[in-house]
């Protein structure tokens, strides 16, 4: 009797949601961009299934933040509006507010992360004009989401957060209408769709389960801030000592209590994309489909390998949600990228002191596709040997092999450091 009693609840619940979320898409219908849905000849073919891509990127805002924010900060009464709102985002929301407030012309404060990439933050001040406000403090979301609480609550603001919200939820759950309208001759067997905080798993999932209940969920988060994974794991939301900032969109250590309540009832599965698969995905978006998108945008299509036999033969949406990447991070990408491809490797090599051993090495060790790409090296005339640091950049992964057999053969004293992350890290930087 129990269990019947909390399903019902929960149905319910999931009946009030997908009603606000209807009421979402009428209150956001001038406002937000229908972004498209469309298929992708090159991932269809490689997956032998039709793959279509939900193009969020392409959103007034370059992500799908706008429509959880305008539909909650429209929804306070005029007393609230005049006081004025706060925020904290890692940065794809804060746009989305800040475009809310200019639309609305309310005043609002915005707490970001000081790592936050400069791109993001001169978005937010574009999107906001005189109507915002951007403080940077904290190294995370977590962080500035404290700070940006507690100013909320001493100047008597509403506080918008980016996705444990109602409201929030149900903006972002109209992504899934414009899905579904716009295949809605096509039976769709998967969705994948970015988690962060929840807010776009919860909404979409939604309206999947109640208008699509055939379709399977596929919820995707950073391997190094799998929040959401570990809390349906445990069976109540979990707050991780410890996240992976890279995919800052998505990186979060805890996710919210009312998604965590929703997505542990409809999601499906929830993947693990390593931020190295991430990074391959992102680089070959832009080299084949002229895509930009930021890591959290490439989370849904990273995770299409892990699901290639189940995915043969099938209709799967994949939701890009954002496009806001810094040009700066392009050098850590790519190093990310080869690093999980196993085409960048570095070692920590003891050289004999006298001339000729670099030489030795390459002729003797490396292969005629191996590349040296970094080489850092002191010579100490007291010693024999002395350490340098050396990165290699392969054609073929398999060849890595042929540089740890050369090395024993020569007995060449190393270490080898892509393994060691705190050597890597203390060297390299």
């Amino acid at each position: 009797m129990a269990n019947w009693c909390t399903g019902k609840k929960t149905k319910i619940q999931s009946m009030n949601l997908f009603q606000e979320i209807k009421l979402a898409e009428e209150n956001l219908k001038d406002v937000v961009s229908h972004t498209p849905v469309t298929k992708n000849i090159n991932l269809s073919e490689e997956f032998g299934a039709n793959i279509y891509l939900k193009r969020e990127d392409l959103q007034v805002v370059r992500s799908y933040k706008i429509r959880g924010a305008y539909n909650k900060i429209s929804s306070l009464d005029e007393t609230e509006k005049r006081n004025g709102i706060a925020t904290a985002s890692a940065g794809n929301h804060a746009q989305g507010v800040a475009y809310s407030c200019k639309l609305l012309h309310i005043k609002g404060t915005i707490y970001m992360p000081v790592p936050t990439p400069r791109q993001k933050i001169k978005q937010v001040q574009l999107f906001g004009k005189e109507n915002v406000e951007i403080i940077l403090t904290g190294d995370t979301f977590d962080d500035c989401y404290s700070h940006a609480l507690e100013y909320a609550a001493k100047n008597k603001k509403v506080f918008i957060h980016p996705f444990d919200d109602e409201k929030v939820i149900a903006g972002q759950g109209t992504v899934a209408l414009e899905i579904l309208t716009a295949l809605n001759n096509t039976a769709i067997d998967y969705i994948f769709i970015p988690v962060g905080g929840g807010g776009l798993a919860a909404g979409v999932s939604t309206v999947f389960k109640t208008m699509s209940p055939g379709t399977k969920i596929i919820g995707v988060e950073p391997a190094g801030a799998p929040a959401m994974k570990t809390s349906v794991q445990n069976g109540v939301n979990t707050t991780l000592e410890y996240i992976d900032k890279f995919v800052d969109g998505a990186a979060v250590k805890r996710v919210g209590d009312k998604t965590f309540e929703i997505c542990k009832n409809t999601l499906d599965d929830i993947a693990l994309a390593p931020e190295g698969k991430v990074c391959t995905t992102i680089l070959r978006l832009y080299n084949e489909e002229a895509m930009v998108v930021e890591p959290a945008g490439a989370l849904s299509i990273a995770a299409l390998d892990f699901y290639k036999e189940e995915i043969k033969g099938k209709n799967i949406v994949c939701i890009v949600s954002g496009s806001n990447n810094d040009i700066t991070r392009t050098e850590e990408i790519k190093e990310r990228s080869l690093f999980y491809e196993g085409l960048k490797h570095y070692f920590l090599v003891q050289f004999p002191q006298r001339p000729g051993a670099l030489k030795e090495f390459v002729n003797e060790v490396l292969g005629p596709g191996d590349d040296i790409t970094y080489f850092q090296f002191t010579k100490k005339n007291s010693r024999e040997s002395a350490p340098a640091v050396v990165g290699i950049e392969l054609k073929n992964k398999n060849d890595f092999k042929n540089i740890k057999n050369n090395l024993e053969l020569k007995h060449i004293q190393y270490r080898y450091l892509n393994e060691k992350e705190d050597l890597f890290t203390h060297l390299i930087g």
